[in-house]
């Protein structure tokens, strides 16, 4: 049944191994270390960023989506020992909201940057990936349980396949989302009147992720050639 159980996993997750040529790493800049955002710079340069790149992610989203919840909330955490990270989230009315934690904007080097950042969490809103997400892992969940049942496991095997099911699920287009998020907030950093291509230097700096089974972030050259190619297809700076 363990043996089972893992081929249920690979099989949820099958369209994510087709085997392509693998992309040819786009060029980038000599990586140099580079100052973030002064604690004195901080809190000026995330106001004015945020005050260009809100409204023009609110006419997006209401732009490009019918019934959804467009008013963001852009804020920083307020824990100043949080762990670099910048992430969208629901309050329970619908509202989104991106947060920024201290650390994060540490490593963050000029408003193109943050502009950029920002406008690729306020796209993973607009897409709905966090519904997506959980649509993926539900449905994945509730089939690799009915299988497992099928063939005569347990309950304490069904429920561990449902388990499975919904992480292999979660995690199945997750990529995808990232990308997708990289190509909308290109578009939305440059409507706010900041450069993607100077943005996108962001990712030269961040550890790569390769291209790991089940990871959940795609790897850096191919997102920088997503956010190259949507400027490209766009005319934009």
């Amino acid at each position: 049944m363990r043996r089972f159980m893992c081929l249920i996993a690979l099989a949820t997750s099958a369209c994510n191994m087709v085997a392509e040529p693998a992309p040819q790493p786009v060029p980038t800049a000599q990586r140099q270390p580079v100052k973030g955002l002064a604690p004195g710079e901080v809190q000026g340069a995330f106001a004015a960023v945020s005050r260009r790149v809100e409204p023009v992610a609110e006419r997006e989203c209401r732009s490009r989506t019918q019934g959804l919840n467009c008013d963001f909330l852009i804020r920083i955490d307020p824990d100043p020992n949080a762990a670099p990270n910048a992430y969208q989230s629901l309050q329970r009315d619908g509202r989104p909201v991106i947060t920024f934690t201290r650390r994060m904007l540490g490593q963050i080097a000029n408003h193109d940057e943050l502009a950029f950042v920002m406008s690729h969490e306020a796209a993973h809103h607009i897409r709905g990936h966090l519904a997506r997400q959980a649509q993926n892992s539900a449905l994945v969940s509730v089939g690799a349980g009915l299988i497992t049942a099928l063939v005569g496991g347990s309950a304490a095997t069904v429920s561990t396949a449902q388990d499975v099911g919904g992480f292999v699920g979660s995690r199945s287009y997750s990529k995808d989302f990232e990308l997708e998020a990289d190509e909308l907030g290109t578009i939305i950093t440059h409507k706010a009147g900041y450069r993607p291509s100077i943005g996108v230097r962001f990712f030269n700096r961040l550890p790569d992720p390769g291209d790991r089974f089940l990871g959940t972030h795609p790897a850096n050259p191919d997102r920088v050639q997503v956010v190259q190619a949507t400027i490209a297809r766009h005319n934009l700076n």
